[in-house]
């Protein structure tokens, strides 16, 4: 048994990503975030589809298409396969710590 709060990092550069689980078929992810952003001009273009949950902190995405989603604890959004997208804001003050699934 673990708990995804466990082993926080207490401060980054880069966000920390931390693969759970993995198969052939499914991805599961913990990241954690201290105010980075996606680089400015680079995008997100994944070949699976990726559903994430926001557990902690804030956050904003935004797609390709204009769309923006500012995210809270709690909210969790479905990204499709190679829907552009990219991280606008995570928090600054406070550690913002995501559960993403990759699955094809």
């Amino acid at each position: 048994m673990d708990n995804l709060f466990s082993s926080l990092p207490t401060q980054s550069a880069d966000e920390v990503f931390t693969t759970l689980v993995s198969s052939s078929h499914c991805r599961i992810e913990r990241i954690v975030s201290f105010g980075q952003t996606t680089p400015e001009g680079q995008w997100y273009d994944q070949d699976e589809h990726e559903w994430v949950m926001l557990l902690s902190g804030s956050a904003e995405l935004s797609f390709a298409d204009g769309t923006r989603i500012a995210l809270k604890p709690g909210d969790y959004v479905t990204i499709p396969a190679h829907v552009r997208h990219r991280v606008e804001h995570t928090a600054l003050n406070e550690v913002s710590v995501w559960l993403a699934v990759f699955y094809r």
